[in-house]
């Protein structure tokens, strides 16, 4: 199911009739620039951190707007375009350059392009899989396939949309494995709710591509929900791993 930004529309009106706090009603040394000089980037507060990146006069009480209106760094990644732009003062400009910014963060946590890590643990298949997924407001499905050593040859998205068991094609999921070729795949899938308790649906499909994966000599090493910053693995649990 897909969670839904809300926010009220008298909560916005007492955002945009509020003043704001500008750099220049800060003390020269609790400004966020100065802050970050003398103290380092590590030290600064999440709004601090977000007024540096909006660079506006006015950029402390926008960014104690932006967490207002989003709640947390978590819902404010989820956030698109438009919908920062429907915060008074940012413009469309502001609001790419924010997009960009959570996106390259997501990127920086996945490993370098030219290294192949080795999925040994749950753990290292879920650090893999949470900057893609713990972030998106509809649900994926995303296979990493993994050499005999286990390391990783690729991780590719299946399926995009809201997803069941009666819709999900064993086929297509082991398709890209065939042609790497690869001798084992993980599959991961968020919920987009935050939480990553498996469904039976999940339980079911687990079972299913553990079954077509021994008939293809492709083992199924792990099946993971993602849920915001969180992760369940079903091979842990034993859960459709019969």
């Amino acid at each position: 199911m897909t969670t839904q930004l809300t926010f009220s529309y008298l909560q916005q009106q007492q955002l945009v009739n509020t003043p704001r706090r500008r750099i220049c009603d800060l003390p020269t040394e609790e400004r966020p620039l100065c802050r970050l000089s003398h103290h380092g980037a590590d030290t600064l507060a999440t709004t601090e951190l977000l007024a540096l990146v909006l660079g506006t006069a006015d950029a402390p009480g926008l960014a104690d707007d932006i967490l207002t209106r989003f709640g947390s760094l978590h819902q404010l990644a989820r956030a698109s375009k438009a919908q920062l732009m429907k915060i008074h003062g940012i413009g469309e400009a502001q609001a790419g350059r924010l997009v960009a910014l959570l996106a390259l963060s997501r990127r920086l946590q996945a490993p370098p392009a030219n290294e192949k890590p080795r999925v040994t643990s749950p753990a290292d298949g879920a650090n893999l899989l949470l900057p893609r997924l713990s972030h998106l407001e509809r649900e994926e499905l995303h296979v990493i396939l993994l050499d005999t050593r286990n390391r990783v040859l690729d991780i590719q998205t299946i399926y995009r949309g809201s997803l069941n068991s009666s819709m999900i094609r064993i086929g297509e999921i082991f398709r890209p494995a065939i042609e790497a070729p690869a001798a084992a795949i993980i599959i991961g899938h968020n919920h987009p709710s935050g939480q990553a308790d498996p469904s039976p649906e999940d339980i079911a499909v687990t079972r299913q591509i553990v079954k077509a994966g021994k008939l293809l000599d492709i083992e199924l090493l792990d099946h993971l929900i993602i849920g915001q910053g969180v992760y369940v693995s079903l091979k842990e649990k034993n859960l459709g791993f019969d």
